[in-house]
């Protein structure tokens, strides 16, 4: 399977939580960073425990599209994928997360390769805030 075709399936295995496959697709020293909150999940089975004790569930992931090098934006309303692009060992996802409290992040995760196997993950997650108003003049607003 070439990289690009691990990464689809990765993703699609964070889609629908199976949480097996992903234990698949993972490399033997595979952890996973989330600068953020300064932790490490040091193993797939602590990951696995995480996302089986987490509070009010896991919230539902959905995968609009999925492009390689010439990748483009699809906007959705729930935690959905929204863009994955990369090539040879390093990958990157942006993604939108509404979780079941009502809370809306966006999401970027930084994964690399090695010998055919998901090796490393950086997990980043920054939640929607208002702009402020001092600088309304000098940008514009996303849709």
């Amino acid at each position: 399977m070439d990289n690009e075709a691990l990464v689809r399936r990765y993703f699609d295995a964070i889609a629908r939580n199976d949480l097996d496959a992903l234990g698949t697709m993972r490399h033997p020293d595979w952890y996973e960073d989330w600068p953020q909150s300064g932790e490490r999940v040091p193993s797939h089975d602590a990951y696995r425990r995480i996302h089986e004790n987490y509070p009010a569930g896991m919230p539902h992931v959905d995968i609009r599209e999925i492009q390689g090098a010439e990748d483009r934006w699809v906007m959705t309303p729930s935690m959905t994928i929204q863009r994955i692009a990369g090539s040879g060992d390093l990958w990157i996802a942006e993604a939108i997360g509404a979780y079941p409290n009502g809370e809306v992040y966006h999401v970027v995760q930084h994964i690399q390769l090695r010998d055919g196997r998901i090796w490393r993950a950086t997990a980043y997650f920054a939640q929607k805030f208002e702009a402020p108003a001092w600088r309304a003049h000098l940008v514009e607003r996303i849709p």
